[in-house]
């Protein structure tokens, strides 16, 4: 997930107006924690990239484009591209460092060749299994804490917010330049 001005896009703070979900009761507080874990997940990005010695925004696009390949829709360039705000050019030189690496292949799967998606290598496979994997035991033992109700109560919340963020920045994207 893309998390740069995520506490803004939350609402968190002065620019809030949504009055019930500001009451007193904390929501307010509450949001402004997911926001701090979301300022720390992209800390997390940023050392997962330096690890790969990666620029930070090849590595966001490397995951983007693993995200994609899970959810079984492969990026394309162009999609790729308005994902994480670069202009086609700096997609393209950005595509072609990760190939040079041997973290992902462009390939041409649909019935229309000129269409070229995007995946990751097994190799990406396996760096990820690497630097994630005690994360990954760590989170299964505090989910564990958590019952099945609780855990798909807070997976349809993160879905929810990851759509209403991505529906705003397809809206940003609409929006012209300011002069």
């Amino acid at each position: 997930m893309l998390l740069g001005d995520f506490g803004r896009g939350l609402g968190v703070g002065p620019s809030c107006r949504n009055e019930q979900c500001c009451n007193e009761s904390g929501e307010q507080e509450r949001r402004g924690q997911v926001a701090t874990e979301g300022a720390a997940e992209c800390h997390g990005g940023r050392r997962f990239a330096a690890w790969l010695d990666l620029h930070y925004t090849d590595a966001v696009a490397l995951l983007e484009i693993s995200a994609a390949e899970e959810r079984g829709d492969p990026l394309s360039p162009a999609r790729l591209s308005e994902r994480i705000s670069l202009s086609s050019g700096a997609t393209t030189a950005l595509i072609n460092r990760l190939e040079q690496a041997h973290h992902v292949v462009r390939t041409r799967e649909h019935s229309d060749r000129r269409v070229i998606t995007l995946h990751t290598t097994e190799h990406v496979g396996e760096l990820a299994s690497e630097y994630f994997g005690p994360l990954a035991e760590r989170l299964d033992d505090m989910m564990a804490n958590y019952s099945p109700e609780v855990l798909r109560e807070f997976e349809s919340f993160v879905v929810d917010l990851r759509n209403i963020m991505e529906l705003r920045l397809r809206d940003e994207s609409a929006l012209p330049r300011p002069r």
